[in-house]
């Protein structure tokens, strides 16, 4: 049981400290935040830009779409390979270590995490 324990304060001791995520609350926070950055993470490579474009590779396929600030949150209409992921509305959070998460149908639905490069 002790070798348990410490195996657990060791693992716990070991995690990497995860930077706060703030909520982005408008449009020229998020701007600012993305301009002249490529979101990436595993597998996905993507650019956002100010003028409501969306562009990139996840996995072997294109992906392309626009977007739009609407009410506090950031609203997409994407295509990946062709095929239509449809139109969604997304709560925008950021960390100070260029971390940059998306959470789906305003903020309620499953979240990807993007590292900001």
């Amino acid at each position: 049981m002790r070798l348990v324990m410490m195996a657990a304060v060791a693992v716990t001791m070991a995690a990497p400290a995860w930077a706060d995520l703030v909520k982005i609350e408008d449009q020229g926070q998020f701007v600012r935040l993305i301009n002249g950055k490529t979101l990436t993470r595993p597998m996905v490579k993507l650019t956002v830009s100010p003028d409501g474009q969306i562009e990139g590779r996840g996995s072997l396929w294109d992906i392309e779409g626009s977007w739009s600030w609407q009410g506090g949150f950031f609203c997409r209409d994407l295509f990946w390979g062709g095929d239509a992921l449809g139109y969604n509305c997304q709560e925008v959070q950021a960390s100070a270590d260029g971390q940059i998460k998306f959470t789906s149908d305003r903020g309620a639905g499953d979240s990807a995490t993007f590292r900001l490069r």
